[in-house]
């Protein structure tokens, strides 16, 4: 199982490079941001100063959208990175939740990110792209590589990863819907006559190291709480388009926005967000990470046999630095597969 973390780009920015930089020495293989350019600054202009400091780490959006930004400049700032630090960088999208809803704007529809994919891909990937009744390419990058994950919970969103995503991204980790989620995006590759195994899974959420007793259980658990409250933005518009049920959308995410009432954006992602008292302990413990080191690596392993190829832990509470530095030390190397010298 590969390892990333999900980092706001809260200024100062050179905070957020050197949290990069200090993944990628305790292990981390991917650096993602927030893309919500009024909540937080521009992603993007980080993600150039953390490829310069770092050496071998992918970076990229979790997530992006095709509402605020034109797709032709999103694929050409991706295969300017990659022209400038050697395709190091991951593109996930999903039809935008703050970033729109900030500017009173509205997620793209599953049809629009679906063609923004068809133009955003080609032209990152050193092709030819068909937009607007013409077709374009950037003659400068013919070697850039850029795989896009899409970011999706419900089930329509669901099928346009297995179809068109190089990868799949679950902002939550809760085997239950993972094992539920994971299925139908498969499915729906083998539908399209795709690899199903070829789709990488990466499983997002936050992570929060304690120390084993009561006391820091109950802290984490309120630091993380917030995250409900983001989860349970997309799971209220899925029960309202499709219900609930096995097949529109699974018990647990209906139960996990019971007695939601409304969302404040100025709090978004931040721990002590006043409209998350809705979460509760059961769905914080089913959708984090928390607890001492033992009980991730238990989760971690739940995880892997479910087919996560990517845990990515966001790093957004009081304990930034103490959980890099557990996952690098103590949960990372008991998950990582080793090779002895002598076999």
């Amino acid at each position: 199982m590969d390892f990333g973390v999900v980092l706001q780009t809260d200024p100062p920015a050179w905070r957020v490079v050197d949290l990069a930089r200090r993944a990628e020495q305790y292990g981390f293989s991917h650096v993602w941001t927030f893309d919500s350019h009024l909540l937080w600054q521009e992603p993007f202009v980080i993600h150039s100063q953390i490829l310069a400091a770092t050496h071998r780490v992918t970076v990229g959006p979790m997530v992006t959208n095709p509402a605020t930004r034109d797709w032709t400049v999103t694929a050409s700032l991706f295969a300017t990175l990659n022209s400038m630090f050697g395709n190091r960088t991951v593109c996930g999208i999903g039809r935008g939740d703050s970033a729109v809803r900030v500017i009173n704007g509205r997620p793209v529809t599953l049809a629009q990110l679906g063609e923004a994919i068809e133009v955003i891909r080609p032209l990152a990937n050193g092709g030819v792209a068909e937009h607007r009744g013409g077709k374009l390419r950037f003659p400068w990058g013919g070697e850039s590589r850029l795989p896009i994950w899409v970011a999706a919970y419900g089930p329509r969103a669901l099928a346009l990863a297995g179809r068109l995503g190089d990868g799949f991204i679950l902002q939550l980790a809760d085997p239950d819907i993972i094992a539920w989620s994971v299925a139908a995006v498969r499915r729906a590759a083998a539908d399209a006559g795709r690899d199903p195994g070829a789709v990488t899974i990466c499983v997002a959420a936050p992570a929060y190291v304690t120390d084993g007793s009561a006391a820091g259980l109950a802290h984490g658990r309120d630091q993380c709480r917030w995250f409900g409250g983001m989860v349970g933005n997309h799971v209220a518009d899925i029960v309202a388009r499709y219900g609930a049920g096995p097949d529109a959308t699974p018990a647990a995410l209906v139960a996990s926005i019971a007695g939601r009432e409304g969302y404040d954006y100025n709090a978004h992602g931040k721990a002590g967000n006043p409209h998350t008292d809705f979460v509760s302990d059961e769905v914080i413990d089913r959708f984090c990470l928390i607890g001492p080191p033992a009980t991730h690596v238990r989760r971690l392993d739940e995880l892997a046999t479910l087919g996560v190829d990517q845990f990515a832990l966001y790093l957004q509470h009081d304990h930034k630095d103490a959980t890099l530095a557990a996952y690098g030390e103590k949960i990372i190397p008991q998950v990582s597969t080793h090779l002895t010298a002598r076999p």
